[in-house]
């Protein structure tokens, strides 16, 4: 058997593939590791659960995302070298896994971005409702966060190609059940808010005033969309801004 012969050989083909694949899936997955470093990811990420648990196994949302792109380019090489050297007769089921698979691909990805913006969501909605001393809001950060991770496993269920119009639908009564009972449980928060607009907008008063409100008095320390914080000596109020409009404002002046 010559060298022109032994080169046509489909298992010297398949295995030369399979190689090639191997290099290329280990490259990628280095380059894409640092082009994520490089654009900020792993600060981005930074404290999310996600990535707390990805540590806790030995890895990294970086690292996971890096590994899943060699992961992908090793599974075509893979399913390539099989059809090359015939090693199975199933053409119309690898034509089909090799579709699936870039779909998968993109699922993954979009379950793992999905988890990330919904942790990064939860904490902003947290910290910006931080100073709200209303009991209801405390079930804002995880309605925004669990919405955020449905739309992801919508997207993720569509990109495999299974039937999501029921979950669209459940969706929607979701979301409008959202706001019904939103629109009731937290009407004293939503008037507040409108009330915040008002008082941003027309400033009555402004930090370091001193104000009467509320039975209280005292040297208004922030305002924000939905409260007052206002200092008297070594007590601080935090006042609703509906309130701040229902009663009657004394803004006292040196």
């Amino acid at each position: 058997m010559d060298w022109q012969t032994l080169i046509e050989e489909p298992a010297v083909i398949a295995a030369a593939v399979l190689a090639l694949g191997l290099v290329v899936g280990y490259l990628v997955g280095r380059l894409n590791k640092e082009l994520l470093t490089a654009s900020g990811v792993p600060e981005t990420v930074e404290g999310t659960p996600f990535e707390r648990t990805a540590q806790s196994i030995g890895t990294s949302t970086v690292e996971i995302v890096a590994r899943l792109s060699s992961w992908f380019i090793y599974g075509i090489a893979v399913l390539t070298a099989i059809h090359i050297a015939q090693l199975l007769d199933t053409d119309a089921f690898w034509n089909q896994v090799i579709g699936f698979i870039p779909q998968a691909f993109i699922a993954i990805l979009v379950l793992i971005l999905g988890f990330i913006v919904a942790d990064k969501s939860e904490l902003m909605v947290s910290e910006y409702l931080r100073g709200v001393k209303i009991p209801e809001v405390s079930m804002i950060p995880k309605l925004v966060k669990y919405s955020v991770l449905y739309v992801a496993f919508l997207v993720a269920l569509g990109q495999i190609g299974v039937y999501v119009f029921p979950l669209l639908i459940l969706l929607v009564v979701y979301a409008a059940g959202i706001v019904v009972v939103g629109a009731i449980t937290f009407k004293d928060f939503l008037i507040s808010g409108a009330a915040g607009i008002y008082l941003l907008l027309n400033q009555p008063y402004g930090i370091g005033d001193r104000i009467e409100v509320d039975d209280r008095s005292g040297i208004v320390q922030e305002i924000d969309l939905f409260v007052t914080k206002i200092e008297d000596d070594s007590e601080e109020y935090i006042v609703l801004n509906r309130r701040v409009l229902d009663d009657k404002i004394v803004r006292v002046r040196d």
